[in-house]
């Protein structure tokens, strides 16, 4: 989401152990028995996401479905976010973002193509969702947030929150405003400037480094919504972010590593700024959407099923 004053872009290693990576592929055999598809099929549901079942086992199988997930911001960060959300089987999306398409999104963002240009972001991705999976519920709100609509555009059904968005000041007030309302979040740091998705970290909000844009939301944090000062003191906020030393463009057109004495290059616009690329902003996304669905499966164990729900 990008705000005209905004003056900085969108911010465990992705694991802290070995991770194994398998081939999840059906093989022939498995599938010659399945059903012929039909939009109309009965357990349309379990064929397009039987596979997420068989991944989280049915109790957050069915939470997914149950779940209200907000997303605030769907750009470079957030559409990709979306778009493993609503493949994730997530029953309801609420998408919030008052920016339009432009030509110059192309390079990082899922929604960008040459047949959006101009539309409204959010129209876009809920398009998209109803297509992935058609008995979603999804919610496009052309808006941006701010410290005083809160209460007016996040919903109170909302389940968790995946902020994707590029304002110190928005991004602090939507973090105080969900804290203080236990409502879960997963916050998301700066994604331009860095060409290395393998130096994505999940953290704790005050334990992230390298990411200017995060520093001053935890700043505006302790100065304005009273988080602790205390440097030992956890702000118990899940994020992502990258400790990628970032790259910084320069005034002969080439890059590099030294941030320049004058002019913002720290933001993630249309015409100047850091520059991006889909394969790190759509990590991000993708970190963010796993923690989120961590999140929600980890209240299905805590919290079984309500009777008749669909496993």
């Amino acid at each position: 989401m990008h705000y005209p004053m905004t003056p900085t872009p969108m911010p465990m290693p992705i694991s802290d152990s070995p991770t194994s990576f398998e081939n999840d592929s059906l093989s022939d055999a498995a599938t010659q028995d399945m059903p012929p598809f039909t939009s109309h099929s009965g357990d349309d549901h379990e064929l397009r996401f039987g596979g997420i079942r068989r991944l989280y086992g049915g109790r957050a199988f069915a939470r997914f479905r149950r779940a209200h997930v907000v997303v605030v911001g769907v750009g470079g960060v957030g559409s990709w976010a979306v778009e493993a959300l609503a493949r994730s089987g997530i029953g309801k999306l609420t998408l919030i973002d008052l920016d339009d398409v432009c030509v110059s999104n192309i390079n990082r963002q899922l929604h960008a193509l040459d047949g959006t240009i101009g539309r409204p972001k959010v129209e876009v991705l809920a398009e998209r969702c109803r297509a992935i999976q058609p008995e979603i519920e999804v919610v496009a709100d052309s808006a941006f947030v701010t410290p005083h609509n809160l209460a007016e555009r996040l919903p109170a059904d909302a389940d968790l929150v995946l902020d994707a968005i590029d304002n110190v000041m928005a991004k602090a007030a939507l973090i105080a405003w969900c804290k203080r309302r236990k409502l879960p979040i997963v916050v998301t740091g700066a994604a331009g400037g860095q060409t290395d998705p393998t130096r994505i970290r999940v953290a704790d909000l005050s334990r992230t480094e390298h990411d200017p844009l995060l520093a001053k939301v935890r700043a505006r944090l302790r100065r304005d919504f009273g988080f602790s000062r205390n440097p030992k003191r956890r702000f118990s906020v899940e994020c992502v972010y990258s400790d990628e030393q970032l790259v910084y463009p320069s005034s002969d057109g080439e890059v590099c590593l030294q941030k320049p004495g004058t002019g913002d290059v720290t933001r993630l616009d249309c015409a100047s700024g850091f520059g991006a690329a889909t394969f790190v902003t759509g990590s991000f996304g993708f970190v963010a959407a796993s923690r989120a669905l961590a999140r929600l499966a980890k209240q299905a164990a805590i919290r079984p099923p309500t009777e008749g729900a669909t496993t």
